[in-house]
């Protein structure tokens, strides 16, 4: 699903030409956070849910993602539990992702745990060998590796048609730094989703963050509900009052998937996809659902070469700034699901 390009300017906000002689830094947020304008009379629960709603009907082919592509490694396997089915994948001798049930079939040991020995996952109990083909009743799960995320098919939980690979957004076309943020919460994947498609919440939530926010379009105001997207012009805080204002577009591709495109102001076309993997419930069946967010930034500057150069550097310091808006986002998507379990949840 493309977002739209063209929305109309707010309060004569412009954005300059993406070239790489125009300066991305501007001065901002000098209304202070209590004066701010109130946006709760636009954060209507109805058009937020609506559009939850028809972001659950999209297909996802029952495809999760089980983490980053770069978390999967030669030498060892990774396992997660999916929606309680406990997963493993591990990378075959070719370097293609293989991934199956992540208990023995032998006596059940969790092969998360266990060596891969030259393309071959060998049990840590007892040596048992699984190259990645049906074996003693253990039979492998379809896997894709789009090159930044791992994903795993798992149609006994989805309950859709199958689709032969993931719904993966469009992304951007040039070279970008890529870095994937994972933490856990105790809710489940739409309270996630929700709060990706609230995004009337960015400045006051996240003042540390964001500056100047405005929705200048939301999915009541479009005549094609089939494109369902938010689009905001906000500024992003790089120090003190310096700021980077963008225009960022939110779509909901698939039931647990939120993504969010610049596309106007510095950084164009880069993207930041949050997916939601519901996991297995707590010993008091509490559910839990992992937040696997992917930030690929791209810049047409001449200089973002040397960004790309340095993207090791980059990914920890990409990764604290995910985790940081993660750790207020999580606490808004669990008290959400408090409120619905316990049926105090407005409306």
């Amino acid at each position: 699903m493309t977002p739209r390009r063209g929305f109309p300017p707010r309060n004569g906000r412009t954005f300059p030409p993406r070239t790489g002689r125009t300066f991305p830094l501007r001065t901002g947020g000098r209304t202070p956070w209590e004066q701010q304008e109130p946006t709760w009379r636009q954060a209507k629960p109805a058009l937020i849910d609506a559009a939850l709603k028809r972001a659950t009907t999209r297909p996802s082919g029952n495809w999760y993602v089980i983490g980053a592509s770069r978390d999967i490694t030669p030498d060892r396997p990774f396992g997660r539990t999916i929606g309680g089915v406990e997963v493993v994948v591990w990378r075959a001798r070719s370097g293609a992702l293989t991934a199956g049930p992540g208990a023995c079939p032998h006596l059940g040991a969790p092969l998360k745990d266990s060596r891969v020995s030259c393309g071959t996952l060998v049990c840590h109990w007892h040596g048992l060998a699984l190259d990645g083909s049906p074996f003693a009743g253990w039979e492998p799960y379809p896997a894709h590796d789009d090159g930044v995320l791992a994903w795993v098919r798992l149609d006994a939980i989805g309950g859709e048609e199958p689709l032969p690979e993931p719904v993966v957004p469009p992304r951007p076309t040039t070279a970008a730094v890529d870095a994937v943020f994972t933490a856990v919460g105790r809710c489940e994947p739409e309270d996630i989703v929700a709060n990706r498609l609230d995004p009337w919440h960015g400045a006051w939530f996240h003042p540390y963050s964001f500056v100047d926010l405005t929705v200048v379009q939301a999915p009541e105001s479009q005549t094609t509900e089939g494109e369902d997207a938010f689009a905001v012009d906000v500024s992003f805080k790089v120090a003190g009052r310096l700021v980077v204002p963008v225009r960022a577009v939110f779509t909901a591709p698939e039931p647990r998937t939120v993504v969010m495109h610049i596309t106007e102001g510095e950084g164009a076309t880069s993207v930041v996809e949050t997916h939601a993997t519901p996991l297995a419930p707590d010993a008091h069946g509490n559910p839990h659902t992992a937040v696997v967010e992917a930030v690929l930034a791209t810049s047409e500057r001449p200089g973002f070469a040397v960004a790309r150069a340095a993207a090791p550097a980059l990914r920890p310091l990409m990764r604290w700034a995910a985790g940081r808006l993660w750790r207020d986002d999580l606490a808004y998507a669990e008290r959400r699901w408090q409120l619905r379990s316990t049926g105090r949840f407005p409306g």
